[in-house]
């Protein structure tokens, strides 16, 4: 019965550091695409907050398996739980990341963003809001298709070096502008393979089944179920 009610916290905590860092993603996007630096400047202050978040839940994981040794279902939550919490803290870390950029964009002459920001920020971000959604539900579904997504906004990366490419070549005095698009685009990416990671957590805490390598295999009817 202990055990349950701390179960119980840990998801609490977990689903309320998803929605802190969610948030914080969605500010550090807007703040670019509106060059807001006082919106940036919200984002990177509140990394602090989001930091001892994850070390204050990762205490707690440990003081669950140090006090109740759980087993199964409930040993792979805590475990998954310890996992998805070092992907939050680094999609903050990444949050920060593009509102330093934004900052630094909202400083200079405006530039064409040589790449599909907007189409790749909105996968992104859906991909995190859907893995957040899995891990709620315990929806394996849900989660699969998460990881089926980051092909997309992989493909949106690779092509973003060569239309920064031929920025650069047009207009050459803009090129540390166009550099920090570069890195804006690889922080999106990155955010995507964390929600991604997220997802294949959520299906190892439900089913008990490592999945990493393995969205490609993923089927529309596939349902994976507690184990």
């Amino acid at each position: 019965m202990h055990m349950q009610r701390e179960i119980e916290k840990l998801k609490k905590l977990v689903l309320t550091l998803g929605a802190d860092v969610e948030e914080c993603v969605h500010k550090a996007v807007q703040s670019l695409e509106s060059r807001d630096r006082a919106l940036a400047e919200q984002v990177i202050g509140g990394d602090e907050e989001v930091d001892r978040s994850e070390v204050f839940l990762e205490e707690e994981c440990l003081k669950i398996l140090a006090l109740y040794q759980p087993v199964a279902i409930d040993l792979r939550f805590v475990i998954a739980v310890l996992k998805i919490n070092n992907d939050l803290e680094r999609i903050g870390d990444l949050a920060v990341n593009i509102a330093e950029r934004a900052m630094y964009l909202a400083a200079q002459e405006p530039v064409v963003i040589p790449f599909d920001f907007v189409g790749m920020a909105d996968k992104t971000q859906l991909m995190l809001k859907r893995s957040l959604d899995a891990l709620v539900n315990m929806d394996t579904r849900e989660a699969w298709e998460v990881c089926a997504m980051d092909d997309e906004v992989d493909a949106i990366n690779r092509q973003m070096y060569e239309q920064v490419q031929e920025g650069i070549r047009q207009r050459p005095d803009q090129m540390p502008s166009f550099i920090h698009c570069l890195s804006t685009s690889r922080h999106l990416e990155r955010i995507a393979d964390h929600a991604t990671n997220i997802a294949e957590d959520v299906i190892y805490m439900v089913a008990g089944e490592i999945v990493r390598h393995k969205a490609e295999d993923f089927e529309p009817d596939q349902v994976t179920t507690p184990a």
